[in-house]
């Protein structure tokens, strides 16, 4: 197994909290550190505003070592989309209680994924894949 993706979309939610580019920066930057994981770049916020006025919102993205945490807000809709993605396990539940106090949706729904179900954990098993996928393209 390669880790669990969480994904969140919550509902009704402020939007003074949406819209705030800082806010969303410092959610991004401190986050990393809750869930132990390691970030390798600072966040990327930045402001879209789309062809129609009430699309507009807030994105952010931090790379971790790990995988990336990302954001997406739609503040004219109450709406904020939410993803971790991680290669080791994290506390899902603690994820979706702490971004519940911060962005205080009326409702909201979640998924998780278990990605990479056939990911190699060990050295010896990778190239064991790779060396039958090479024999394998090497017969056609």
């Amino acid at each position: 197994m390669f880790g669990p993706h969480l994904i969140l979309e919550a509902y009704g939610c402020p939007k003074e909290t949406l819209a705030d580019m800082n806010a969303l920066s410092s959610i991004l930057d401190a986050y990393p550190a809750q869930l132990d994981m390691t970030k390798i770049m600072p966040p990327y916020v930045f402001t879209y505003h789309g062809t129609v006025e009430d699309d507009w919102g807030v994105s952010g993205i931090v790379l971790i070592a790990e995988s990336h945490i990302s954001i997406h807000t739609f503040p004219e809709k109450g709406f904020v989309t939410l993803d971790i993605f991680s290669c080791r396990d994290f506390d899902v539940d603690a994820a979706v209680d702490y971004f519940c106090k911060v962005f205080k949706p009326e409702s909201y729904d979640k998924e998780i994924l278990m990605r990479g179900r056939e990911f190699p954990r060990s050295m010896p098993k990778a190239q064991q894949i790779v060396a039958g996928e090479r024999r394998r393209l090497a017969a056609v």
